[in-house]
């Protein structure tokens, strides 16, 4: 199945647990999302970022997991990021980590796309759930 919606995003920075030297910036945030649409749900989790010295190259991590309902299954699940920025564009991975999803989500697979449009964030998700 694939579904598409729009989320709100906070982001606050926690303290991070190293300092980055020669030029890089290493940071941590704590995530809270609020999905809408067929993905009804609150997730909450944390990034770890770092930024270089060049304007528009940085990388993160992160890990959310996700409590709601999904095409009116409730359950929740974990969402595992990878992303890097440069000049040239940007990669982005999100995965549902395997056997991570409970109650009615048990089985859950699949990948997610973020959108960031003029400050709005949406999401694409393919995902599988058994019968």
């Amino acid at each position: 199945m694939e579904i598409a919606g729009k989320f709100d995003v906070k982001l606050e920075p926690l303290e991070a647990a190293g300092k980055g030297q020669d030029g890089i910036a290493l940071g941590r945030m704590a995530i809270d999302k609020t999905y809408h649409g067929d993905l009804s749900a609150r997730s909450t989790g944390e990034m770890l970022t770092v930024m270089t010295e060049v304007k528009g190259s940085a990388g993160y991590v992160a890990v959310e997991q996700v409590v709601g309902t999904l095409a009116g299954r409730k359950g929740s699940f974990v969402l595992q990021h990878y992303g890097t920025m440069q000049a040239s564009g940007e990669f982005l991975m999100l995965a549902v980590v395997p056997d991570s999803a409970t109650g009615e989500l048990v089985g859950l697979s699949g990948k997610m796309i973020i959108h960031i449009d003029a400050g709005e964030h949406s999401y694409e998700f393919d995902y599988n759930l058994p019968d």
